[in-house]
């Protein structure tokens, strides 16, 4: 089946299961920071403990993503959807029955970091760009991005209510019947899988022609990179705000609100960056929300947080969250085309996870060693900056093989 064959219906199922897909996988994940006090009361684990699980949730997902993205390239989506959903459920499970830091990394960790290379938003964007025309591939990824966020803002509130009202193991079985709804979802996503992807039309490419051709485009390169400061700065955040929050002495719901507040203005933020991606260079607004992510961040944590400034600060990095989705998932395209979109896009991602893993594992180690977060908020800072200036030098010019194969007329 080619896509010009796929009915708006079609179409629409494809996207729509590919959005639910992601919106609990990510909502799920990034609720796990409103645990960590309550672990640390009720466990006896320490805040490095829990940080070194969520990293290595981090690490875990970008060393097995480019796997599953050859995986899922070369075999189809829905093996791969399907078995990060039951591997995700297994983590769950994992999390659920913890009586020591162990069985936390265990579940959170090692688990849900390999289902999230089946799950999230290098499989969905992968599908979704394979549904709609080169023409409305931008915004349908942005939309995409921007419907996956929901999940934060039905997982967190839900998550801290039942915390609250059952405890933290009735918000894990919680999450569980979350994880359920992924099937079906995985299911509708994966129907991607029979629209032919159009051959190369020069010299025929294996993956590892195709990587090694990305490893050796300068542009790539940049992209991948400054992608480290994203994971980076993001984690961190859904990581340790929690615990901040708490530190503050705030009210722990505001924490939950925030991070419910963040998935909301997401839609609107990568709805927005998805249809900007399709007028304006991806590379300039791409290192535009490295450096205003880092504005934000220094301008919040500069003070005393208050309920107002916290909920604030959600509300305007949640409209920068996701934003970054459609327009590195874009550029890869741009640059190498479609065939091994899920290939390539799980390399970069490899960085975006290394600095995950440093958000995560590094912001626990510095408030365990200094009793503070003020080092770890202004490296976020500093390092954001950096990338975002270093994104905008990338070389947008594709790869001699695409230029090759493209006519003239196409823009760039």
């Amino acid at each position: 089946m080619k896509q010009t064959d796929l009915s708006r219906h079609q179409i629409a199922f494809i996207l729509g299961g590919a959005a639910l897909m992601l919106s609990l996988a990510m909502g799920m994940r990034q609720s796990f920071g409103l645990f960590q006090p309550h672990l640390i009361r009720e466990i006896g684990i320490t805040a490095a403990d829990f940080s070194l699980a969520i990293a290595l949730q981090n690490i875990v997902w970008g060393a097995t993503q480019p796997f599953m993205g050859i995986f899922a390239d070369r075999y189809g989506a829905r093996p791969v959807t399907l078995f990060g959903v039951v591997i995700y459920a297994l983590g769950l499970a994992f999390a659920m029955t913890a009586t020591s830091a162990w069985s936390v990394t265990l579940g959170m960790g090692l688990c849900v970091g390999l289902a999230l290379s089946c799950t999230a938003s290098n499989i969905a964007m992968s599908v979704t760009a394979k549904a709609v025309s080169p023409a409305q591939r931008s915004m349908a990824m942005g939309s995409v991005s921007a419907l996956g966020s929901l999940g934060l803002t039905l997982a967190s509130p839900m998550a801290q209510h039942l915390i609250t009202s059952a405890g933290w193991q009735i918000a894990l079985i919680g999450f569980l019947g979350l994880a359920c709804v992924m099937v079906p979802a995985a299911w509708m996503a994966s129907r991607a899988d029979h629209i032919e992807v159009p051959a190369n039309l020069g010299v025929p490419q294996t993956v590892t022609e195709a990587i090694r051709e990305a490893l050796g485009h300068r542009g790539y390169v940049v992209l991948a990179i400054a992608f480290f400061v994203c994971g980076l700065q993001l984690v961190f955040i859904t990581t340790h705000l929690p615990t901040y929050l708490d530190i503050c002495g705030i009210d722990p719901s505001i924490g939950s609100t925030a991070l419910a507040l963040v998935g909301l203005f997401n839609v609107m933020g990568s709805y927005l960056f998805g249809w900007l991606g399709g007028l304006y260079s991806k590379r300039f607004l791409l290192g535009g929300i490295y450096v205003l992510r880092s504005a934000f961040i220094a301008a919040y944590f500069v003070v005393p947080p208050t309920p107002t400034s916290t909920l604030v600060f959600a509300a305007a990095m949640g409209t920068l969250w996701l934003g970054v989705v459609p327009l590195v998932s874009g550029l890869v395209i741009h640059l190498f085309g479609l065939r091994y979109m899920a290939t390539l896009s799980g390399v970069a991602f490899m960085s975006h996870q290394m600095g995950s893993f440093i958000g995560a594992w590094g912001g626990g180690l510095i408030y365990s060693s200094l009793g503070s977060y003020d080092l770890a908020w202004q490296g976020s800072v500093a390092i954001g900056l950096a990338a975002g200036l270093f994104q905008m030098t990338m070389n947008m010019k594709p790869s001699e093989r695409i230029l090759a194969e493209r006519t003239p007329s196409v823009a760039t």
